[in-house]
């Protein structure tokens, strides 16, 4: 009774005086990308109908995390999503106001909203804004009040009575003229109401009737996403706003997902490289005590898998996305002395804060599980080993390429490049920044004449890679071709310093292509796998016909493409059939990797085993994916268009 009490009090201190204007929406059509990063049709977990149906969630699960509502229902068809929440509800006076004007809502006052996750004020208008149809109703003590928009045109309003639970009900179509051709991936939508489950531990998120919650928090997210044992069971930690699950396997990288307020920050940022510091510097002393060992830090993070969820107040996401966390601190408030001076006044940093927790707590866990000491020792030395050997192997392939001035023969490169500070007016040249990977001299120097020097870069392969899959790492680290491209690349040492937003990988379209492809894309599976889950590694689609008569030009990247052209343009119609990238002229060339370039993402979803996918794909031949080839690959008689 106490807690209802609580609650209804605080349902009465969050009225119409708490919602907050500042500025109108009108440009958010027009520059869609201010707000939500990509647009996009669906096929890529960042396209922008992704964060519609976050912007929209995230309301619901800031209600709940103020203690308001247990459940939330939500659908999701190939194009409409409907969100119910059983939180307090929108101010019945302000629901039109909180849906369409920008910067207007309740997580502005502090009091009302501590820890969110859309504090800009943007979301729920961006949707409404990029939606053909945008409803909204309002459930509050037996009143309602609803709201139709229509591409962010209010086109009806109203309040009436009803008998529905307090909270607020949303239905949106995505506007088919912004996201053309869109379809939500109900793998991707799943993996979202999943991490949100696991984020809020008593929260039931019932998506297209089937119940998401999780007991465990972060610890059933690990649990989940094993593919094998680990080499010790999973450590839990769990604080006021932190909670961290921790073990090792016998990967060659760190595999940690972060959150921040319930966001998966798929990039990272400040907490992230906050836990692997902390953990490195505690587990170092730990061992420089307990053993008298002195381990690198790279080695002790050697195959670390892991998760961090923290909550601060007013998080900085870098990009509308808000993929990965900039703040530096645990909060930064704005304090305005008497006399009117002002100044900010700032918390710990987020550094220290996780530091001190992880010092504290891991080293405590392992004083009490002192089963688990040797075990993550023997790990660690064996990295620390493997680590020594391939390092001067690396070093004697550097040295000797250095030499032979064989980098500059194999690297064409852009002026401008990813995470570094760009001149003014250049900031988008950073995010465009792309590395075309390519084979034979033909090949990158069609590409290197027809790119875009500012911001496309070319390395060009010499014949195909080692199958990193069937050898050691040893052998791995003597290969000069894939030692130049990671020193290319810039991560040697840290993923954060990557030099290209995109890692392309541009092959023939024949026999030999499709082989250097996976080649290619093995390494980075093996290696950089987090390359891949943030998105960066892709392939370059080229046409693979050319149909033209004396007027037209028409390119093709696909059998049905090709009949639909040849259809078009009916009379003196001549097909090419482009088998190598050097057989197309660099003038050609240049629409394929201009604005309207089209790749495709390789991904690599929650669900998937890594060590399965390299099996199946580099390992041994077997049936079963001979059968695969068979039925999904065209023979080049069928691509050519003979009969058989």
């Amino acid at each position: 009774m106490a807690e209802n009490r609580i609650q209804q009090q605080e349902t009465a201190n969050y009225g119409d005086d708490k919602i907050v204007t500042l500025e109108g929406v009108e440009h958010i059509r027009r520059r869609p990308g201010m707000y939500i990063g990509r647009l996009g049709n669906g096929d890529n977990q960042g396209d922008g109908i992704y964060v519609l149906l976050k912007e929209i969630v995230d309301n619901s699960i800031d209600e709940f995390s103020m203690g308001f509502g247990k459940q939330i229902q939500i659908t999701v068809d190939e194009s409409t999503v409907t969100v119910r929440d059983f939180g307090r509800g929108i101010p019945l006076g302000s629901v039109v106001k909180a849906m369409s004007i920008l910067n207007t809502g309740g997580k502005y006052d502090d009091s009302v909203f501590k820890k969110s996750v859309g504090l800009n004020g943007v979301g729920s208008k961006a949707v409404n804004a990029l939606s053909s149809s945008f409803y909204v109703e309002s459930f509050r003590d037996g009143e309602s009040a609803y709201a139709l928009f229509e591409r962010g045109i209010l086109k009806e309003e109203g309040r009436r009575e009803t008998k529905e639970k307090n909270g607020t009900y949303v239905k949106f179509t995505p506007d088919d003229l912004m996201f053309v051709g869109y379809k939500f991936n109900m793998e991707y939508v799943e993996a979202l109401i999943k991490n949100y489950s696991y984020l809020k531990k008593g929260l039931t998120l019932n998506l297209n009737g089937v119940a998401y919650k999780s007991e465990n928090g972060l610890l059933d997210l690990i649990n989940d996403r094993l593919s094998k044992e680990p080499l010790y069971p999973p450590i839990h930690l769990v604080g006021e706003d932190i909670e961290i699950v921790l073990t090792h396997g016998d990967d060659h990288n760190d595999n940690i997902v972060s959150f921040v307020n319930g966001q998966n920050t798929r990039d990272g940022g400040t907490h992230l490289s906050a836990i692997r510091e902390a953990v490195a510097k505690t587990l170092k002393d730990f061992y420089k005590t307990v053993s008298k060992k002195d381990f690198a830090p790279e080695d002790i993070r050697e195959g670390m898998i892991g998760a961090i969820a923290i909550q601060i107040q007013e998080p900085n996401f870098e990009g509308q996305t808000k993929t990965k966390l900039g703040s530096n601190y645990l909060w930064e408030k704005e304090v305005v002395a008497p006399d009117g001076s002002r100044s900010v006044d700032k918390g710990p940093t987020i550094r220290t804060f996780v530091n001190d927790f992880v010092k504290i707590n891991l080293d405590n866990y392992l004083h009490i599980h002192k089963e688990i000491v040797p075990v993550l020792q023997e790990k660690i030395v064996a990295s620390e080993q493997e680590r020594k050997e391939i390092a001067g192997i690396q070093k004697k392939t550097r040295e000797r390429n250095k030499k032979t001035n064989v980098y500059n023969r194999k690297l064409r490169d852009c002026r401008y490049h990813f995470n570094e500070k760009m001149p003014k007016g250049k900031e988008e040249e950073a995010e465009k920044s792309s590395i075309f990977i390519t084979e034979g001299d033909s090949a990158s120097g069609t590409i290197t004449m027809a790119r875009n020097a500012d911001n496309q870069a070319v390395f060009s392969l010499r014949g195909k890679p080692i199958n990193c899959f069937k050898e050691s790492r040893k052998k791995v680290a003597e290969n000069e071709e894939l030692n130049l491209l990671i020193s290319a690349l810039g991560v040697e040492d840290d993923l954060d310093n990557l030099r290209y937003n995109n890692i392309v990988i541009a092959t023939d379209a024949d026999d030999d292509g499709m082989h250097i492809r996976m080649l290619v894309v093995t390494f980075f599976l093996k290696y950089y796998p987090d390359l891949v889950r943030r998105g960066h590694v892709h392939i370059l689609q080229t046409p693979l016909f050319r149909v033209k008569n004396k007027k037209e030009i028409r390119y093709c990247y696909s059998i049905d493409e090709k009949e639909k052209a040849i259809k078009a343009l009916k009379t003196g119609v001549e097909i090419t059939r482009f088998k190598g990238l050097g057989e197309i002229s660099h003038v050609e060339f240049s629409d394929f990797i201009g604005e309207g370039m089209r790749l495709d993402e390789v991904k690599l979803s929650d669900k998937e085993n890594i060590l399965n996918l390299m099996e199946f794909y580099m390992g041994d031949n077997t049936i079963d994916r001979q059968n695969f080839i068979k039925a999904n690959l065209k023979s080049e008689e069928e691509l050519d268009g003979i009969d058989l």
